[in-house]
């Protein structure tokens, strides 16, 4: 795709946004449907939408989904890119001599060390120098090697060597400004297992503590206001992971209250805008797929929940005159920047529900809110039980720069459901409307992690196998994170073990239903550890209970991944017990020795250039199924990805892999 086509394309995914100093512009990586990558500037007026600006790259190259971005507030963007011990660190702006939409780029400082991390420079308010002008610090970068120890540089505007500041034992990360001159930066050290939050003086270079609640807490700074010191920590002290405020300096000891603590949910606060009665705090709370959100303010010890609509926030944001700005994405709202009114949404109560109550034709398992004080009896908007919401715009919420599909019409929703499961619900994202289960066709997608989760948010894929009239149930079985811990540690040392009970159960009862109906049973759909648990499941299931199965970028078992992985996946695969074998009736969970039971309809999918998950397990699986006599056409069909690495599904030329997967699942062939 040439830039002048990606400029003129809208985004379908943003991630990694973040806020100048100040507040007057965000950026973020941004992807159209072909999936090719860039970084994208928006300028945050204080009155009207937020407007971006795409910075394609010349010469067809695209960023990579591990670039690191700083927004700067005269709207050009730092990049940090990454390839291997390198990293290049340039400067982005979009061209103004009013030609083709075009980048300019410059090259400010490279720097050798393995690990690096970008930390935007703080501005003192109404400081009026420009992030261009000569000298001017743009960025502090944080280093990390094979040493327990991190090194501090300042990269400036003018593209001079970076100027090491200090080398300080530990590694560190976090990162909280303590001041609006860039002196004291709060880094979260870690040493012997505990974490601490110290103050790091860059004027000098030395390092002392600030937090040290309890004698072998972890103990965290996650925000600080610098004029009124008002802090939130994040501390176990009080027995419990959980949220804490006070004022650092003062005289009275940190606060730990009920309404910052509700159980299996985490908090966290992502904007904070100072008021005469005290600070307010823009809070997120995220459990299983959604995300709400609601105002905290401390000097009246009250948590309001804020009438947001069902999704998933960003997890950053800035509160200033012109509103609260967070990132927010649907599943029919491509990721784009919300502005909140916050007393407008106070006053507006909760969300409006329409008649009816949501048909849920499987056996479904009621859902409690779970929360503490004044929460107790309600339930979230992405939650089961909670009223169906009216799309009508809410009075102090508005969605700039979210992509509209180009063929004028709409894109499909989603929802959430809890579905029954062998030990206990199971939260499942499901498109298909209200008549899901007699949808003609039906897939059941299986996420990668296994550390990760089905969220209430655009997915291309999925939404691309919803336009083709695909059914879609996206479970969140035993494994996924965002239910507490039990849940996501219970596949630990035990991959294949609970999670694929869990996805059998499923098959077996979305099957039979279906049967009943005269339809055919699900198809399968998994991508990375996604893939492995989908190709355990159609080995496993009875015939009748798999249509088809499409797996992208699969490994084998975790002691083959172990066997050929990269250290740093070798080292994960190790740390959540993923070589360990399972001793049950089942034998054990090795496709390669399954491969004679996959009688469904196959497709494989794997980038040539997989950099977590090496492509030789598919190609392994391509050769076994050949040797057992596997017909490559008619039994199973086999895709490898040139150039692509382990996100194949977000690279560029992701579109064509999404038309054909969805293709495959609808009909068995691939299009």
């Amino acid at each position: 795709m040439n830039v002048a086509t990606r400029s003129a394309t809208q985004a379908l995914r943003r991630l990694s946004f973040t806020f100048a100093a100040g507040g007057s512009h965000t950026a973020c990586l941004a992807s159209a449907a072909d999936g090719g990558w860039y970084a994208e500037s928006w300028h945050l007026p204080p009155v009207g939408p937020a407007l971006p600006t795409p910075l394609p790259l010349p010469g067809n190259r695209s960023e990579s989904l591990r670039s690191q971005l700083i927004a700067l507030s005269d709207g050009s963007v730092l990049v940090c890119r990454h390839d291997g011990e390198r990293h290049d660190l340039v400067q982005l702006r979009a061209s103004v001599d009013g030609r083709e939409p075009a980048t300019m780029e410059r090259q400010l400082a490279s720097i050798r060390m393995p690990g690096l991390r970008l930390l935007p420079i703080p501005a003192a308010p109404g400081d009026p120098r420009p992030p261009n002008a000569a000298r001017a610090p743009v960025a502090l970068v944080l280093g990390t090697d094979t040493r327990p120890a991190t090194t501090v540089w300042l990269v400036r505007a003018d593209g001079s060597e970076p100027q090491q500041l200090a080398e300080i034992p530990g590694l560190h990360g976090g990162g909280v400004w303590l001041d609006h001159t860039g002196a004291l930066l709060a880094l979260d050290r870690v040493s012997a297992g505990t974490v601490r939050t110290v103050v790091l003086d860059l004027r000098n270079g030395t390092v002392s503590p600030l937090l040290e609640i309890g004698e072998r807490s972890n103990d965290r700074l996650v925000l600080f206001d610098p004029d009124s010191r008002f802090a939130m920590v994040r501390s176990d002290a009080p027995g419990t992971d959980r949220l804490g405020w006070g004022v650092l300096g003062g005289d009275a000891p940190l606060r730990f209250p009920d309404r910052l603590h509700m159980a299996g949910m985490f908090l966290r606060p992502v904007a904070l805008r100072p008021a005469p009665d005290g600070a307010r705090v823009a809070v997120q709370i995220d459990h299983g797929a959604g995300s709400a959100l609601a105002l905290w303010q401390p000097a009246a010890g009250r948590l309001d929940p804020l009438p947001v609509p069902p999704g998933r926030l960003g997890a950053v944001g800035h509160w200033s005159a012109a509103g609260l700005r967070l990132p927010y994405s649907s599943p029919d709202h491509p990721a784009a920047l919300a502005t909140l009114d916050v007393d407008a949404l106070l006053r507006h109560g909760p969300p409006t529900a329409v008649s009816g109550p949501v048909p849920l034709p499987l056996q479904l398992a009621p859902l409690g809110s779970g929360l503490p004080g004044p929460w107790r009896d309600t339930i979230l908007p992405w939650q089961p039980g909670a009223p169906r919401v009216s799309r009508t715009p809410l009075p102090g919420w508005r969605l700039d720069g979210s992509t509209p599909p180009c063929d004028g019409g709409r894109w499909q929703p989603a929802q959430s459901l809890e579905l029954a499961g062998p030990a206990g619900p199971m939260e499942a994202v499901v498109y298909g409307g209200d008549g899901w289960l007699s949808s003609p066709h039906l897939v059941l997608a299986l996420h990668g992690g296994p550390a990760d989760a089905w969220r209430l948010e655009f997915d291309p894929a999925l939404q691309r196998m919803a336009a083709e009239g695909l059914a879609v149930v996206a479970p969140n079985q035993r494994g996924s994170t965002g239910y507490g811990v039990a849940h996501a540690m219970a596949i630990r040392g035990a991959w294949g073990g609970p999670d694929l009970d869990d996805i059998l159960y499923l098959l077996e009862g979305i099957a039979g239903q279906r049967a009943a109906l005269g339809l055919e049973p699900p198809a399968l759909f998994g991508v990375s550890y996604g893939a492995f648990l989908a190709l355990l499941a159609a080995a496993h299931a009875p015939a009748d209970q798999v249509a088809r199965c499409a797996v992208v970028a699969p490994f084998l078992s975790g002691g083959r991944l172990l066997a050929e992985a990269a250290p740093p996946v070798r080292a994960l695969t190790t740390r959540l017990g993923g070589g360990e074998p399972i001793e049950d009736a089942r034998g054990p969970r090795d496709v390669l020795q399954l491969a004679h039971r996959l009688s469904a309809p196959l497709l494989v999918v794997h980038g040539d250039r997989d950099e977590v998950v090496p492509v030789s397990q598919s190609r392994s699986l391509r050769h076994e199924l050949l040797r057992i006599g596997r017909t490559e056409g008619a039994d199973f069909r086999y895709v490898e990805a040139a150039g692509a690495g382990h996100e194949v599904l977000a690279e560029e030329g992701a579109a064509v892999l999404h038309e054909l997967l969805a293709a495959f699942l609808r009909t068995g062939r691939p299009g």
